[in-house]
């Protein structure tokens, strides 16, 4: 019997493509979203470079291409009531949960923002462990988190936990945060309920603290351009390497924050999707709360815009680099040592960084340069508000 297999947040970025890979690959899929994602975008005018087709639209495209069914429940998750009945009827063996609001600097625009984003995250989640509790208790649990939740401390960054000795004694905890914007610390509230969960009442958890995602295409968004997901280049939705492209492209420069020396952990859309499947293939034990860092690769974002420079100058364009002040609160220049062991240990063939990738995204991007829109690029929320 087919594993059967709810993903939370599947109109999204990633949700839309890990429904495709997965059905593909032989598991029953039932998707949920409300389309908030798609209300926020348009309060920031960040509408996706290439155009979004409806969810409706894309699960039928998907039936024609592949002859797979999806099935799509719309609803809030921080409605109670709508969630435990899709809990009831599809009886999930596995939940993907991708369904929050992704952004910093849209957390960081003001009172309501922030509230809005910690209420979705939060009471979102805490009602999937409570659906999971009444309706699968066994069922596993793969949680998006964000290697943002850690910051940059001065020391090597576990996967998770952390053993520690203090006077005299010794004990494994959760790893120390150390969050940069409000929707990091919604994240961070999140691991700490799940965790909680897991140890109270045997919940099976995965929580991928994911690196920063870049990429256009998956193998099935290519299929069709009805199966296309969203991706964006502006300062609220959009990641720092698909910025820097569609910046080139469009004559700006690209344009690091202060002085660039920030170092993240970057990986490629298609390794998200194999490390959601390693994690479905190799689940928690009842009663584990499972930390994964989701990332392949680590560089500064001086490094990254040398890479998107070199790479579009190839390409014949006037690509060049302007440093602006910093809209963020964050250590421009710090240590940054983050452990990555496990998926490997897993069997995680990781899609690095390439110059070939590059090339790739700015010839797609340079197809749909007439839908940039310029005045969204620059960034408009500051962490210190006046």
């Amino acid at each position: 019997m087919k594993k059967r297999i709810l993903i939370l947040g599947g109109d999204g970025y990633l949700g839309w493509p890990t429904a495709m890979y997965l059905s593909k690959k032989g598991y029953t899929i039932a998707v949920v979203d409300n389309f908030n994602k798609r209300k926020w975008e348009a309060e920031v005018d960040a509408t996706p470079l290439i155009p979004v087709k409806s969810l409706r639209e894309r699960i039928r495209a998907w039936k024609e291409v592949s002859g797979e069914n999806t099935t799509a429940y719309i609803g809030d998750l921080t409605d109670e009531r709508f969630l435990a009945k899709v809990f009831d009827e599809f009886k999930p063996d596995s939940i993907i949960h991708y369904a929050e609001q992704p952004s910093a600097p849209f957390s960081m625009k003001g009172n309501e923002k922030a509230v809005e984003t910690q209420v979705n995250n939060i009471v979102g989640t805490l009602n999937v462990i409570f659906a999971m509790k009444r309706s699968c208790p066994d069922a596993h649990l793969i949680k998006l988190g964000t290697m943002g939740e850690y910051g940059t401390p001065n020391i090597d960054i576990e996967e998770g936990w952390i053993e520690i000795e203090h006077k005299g004694r010794k004990d494994r905890v959760l790893f120390p945060k150390k969050p940069i914007s409000f929707y990091h610390l919604s994240k961070v509230h999140d691991s700490n309920n799940l965790e909680f969960a897991c140890r109270v009442w045997g919940t099976r958890v995965t929580d991928l603290n994911q690196g920063v995602v870049y990429g256009i295409e998956t193998e099935e968004t290519k299929l069709d351009i009805r199966l296309s997901t969203s991706f964006h280049y502006d300062d609220i939705f959009g990641t720092a390497l698909n910025r820097f492209c569609t910046q080139a492209v469009a004559g700006i420069p690209i344009m690091p924050y202060g002085k660039g020396t920030q170092k993240r952990a970057f990986l490629n859309i298609l390794d998200t999707l194999q490390c959601v499947e390693l994690s479905l293939l190799n689940p928690a034990e009842k009663g584990e709360f499972r930390v994964l860092n989701q990332f392949t690769e680590s560089f500064t974002i001086n490094e990254l815009a040398e890479r998107v420079k070199c790479g579009a100058k190839n390409m014949g364009l006037n690509a060049s680099i302007k440093h602006i002040e910093n809209p963020r609160k964050e250590e421009e220049e710090h240590y940054f040592n983050p452990v990555h062991s496990k998926f490997i240990d897993l069997g995680l063939k990781p899609n690095k960084l390439s110059d070939v990738l590059v090339d790739s995204m700015l010839k797609k991007i340079i197809e749909h340069k007439d839908f940039i829109n310029k005045d969204v690029i620059s960034p408009r929320v500051k962490w210190e508000q006046k």
